[in-house]
């Protein structure tokens, strides 16, 4: 059985560290509560939520819409995205919303100089618009046949 389309599924990712897991890792699985609930039961309408090492080593998952949660420092996965994504929201310098929907590869990344403006980051992305832009752009009504 198929868990995760590619197409649908964003994986949200977190840094593996101690103080990531605690830190970043509720930020994320909120974030994915609100996925989920978005994608209104459908099967592959969701989120998974993963550490940076087990998605550094797992490429095939490159493929499914991906959002960093963490600064550069604690996720590997932000660290990577830093200088590859634009910033379309900043705070004083403190809090940084880091995204390109635009290709093929929907890549994001939510980060502060520490845990308070990192969570200000997620709150920006799911309140300012910028979680209903990846979604409206990645769940698109499919045609075709379904067995």
């Amino acid at each position: 059985m198929k868990l995760v389309d590619t197409d649908e599924t964003d994986v949200l990712v977190t840094g593996a560290s101690l103080t990531a897991e605690e830190r970043d890792r509720p930020l994320a699985y909120r974030l994915k509560s609100e996925i989920d609930r978005r994608g209104l039961g459908h099967a592959y309408r969701r989120a998974v939520v993963v550490a940076d090492l087990w998605y550094l080593q797992n490429r095939i998952f490159h493929l499914n819409p991906t959002i960093a949660i963490g600064g550069p420092g604690a996720n590997g996965v932000s660290h990577e995205l830093a200088e590859a994504l634009p910033t379309v929201y900043s705070r004083d310098e403190r809090v940084f919303v880091q995204a390109d929907f635009e290709g093929e590869l929907k890549r994001g990344s939510l980060w502060g100089v520490d845990a308070s403006f990192t969570a200000a980051a997620v709150d920006v992305f799911m309140t300012e618009g910028y979680l209903e832009d990846l979604l409206s752009r990645i769940w698109r009504f499919r045609t075709g046949v379904f067995v």
